[in-house]
């Protein structure tokens, strides 16, 4: 999938497009010194967050309940998209997310269900993201390697694009 770069709402369609596809991502604190851990990310582009299931005592739960910066990274399937999405991460008891996102996957989380006292939600407002989008999948990219290598030139793999989405 093409996507301009210069094209503000096509790049912001495609990163909640493949947030969704991808529905995992690296999530970490920004200065928490902490590292990223991998997150199941359910995206509402329409309110401009993003929802993770997560217990009370978790690492980023404690450090994310006055609210923190944060960043999520996001790779697609088909590696052709990247992205690193910032924002405000918080703490949230949302009984409606909740019950909209629940599936069996996270249930394994929660042996009490959904009334499990640790449950909590973390929200990410997200503010801007930075995306890198390939061109032409595994065989665009040895060709674009082997010509740079040939002509001293840099390989032409995709585009760079930043967006503020706050």
């Amino acid at each position: 999938m093409s996507t301009d770069p210069n094209d503000k709402a096509a790049v912001e369609k495609r990163l909640w497009k493949e947030l969704d596809d991808a529905r995992f991502g690296m999530l970490g604190l920004m200065n928490a010194h902490q590292h990223f851990q991998p997150m199941t990310a359910f995206a509402e582009p329409e309110g401009g967050q993003v929802w993770f299931f997560t217990r009370d005592d978790t690492d980023l739960a404690k450090s994310a309940s006055g609210g923190a910066e944060a960043m999520l990274i996001v790779q697609s399937k088909d590696q052709e998209f990247q992205a690193c999405i910032g924002g405000v991460l918080s703490t949230a008891r949302d009984t409606a997310r909740i019950d909209k996102y629940w599936n069996p996957i996270v249930a394994a989380w929660f042996p009490d269900g959904k009334d499990d006292p640790a449950l909590t939600l973390l929200r990410l407002d997200v503010r801007d993201a930075e995306l890198w989008i390939s061109k032409g999948g595994p065989v665009r990219f040895a060709w674009e390697v082997a010509k740079a290598n040939l002509t001293d030139s840099p390989p032409d793999l995709g585009d760079k694009a930043h967006v503020k989405l706050a």
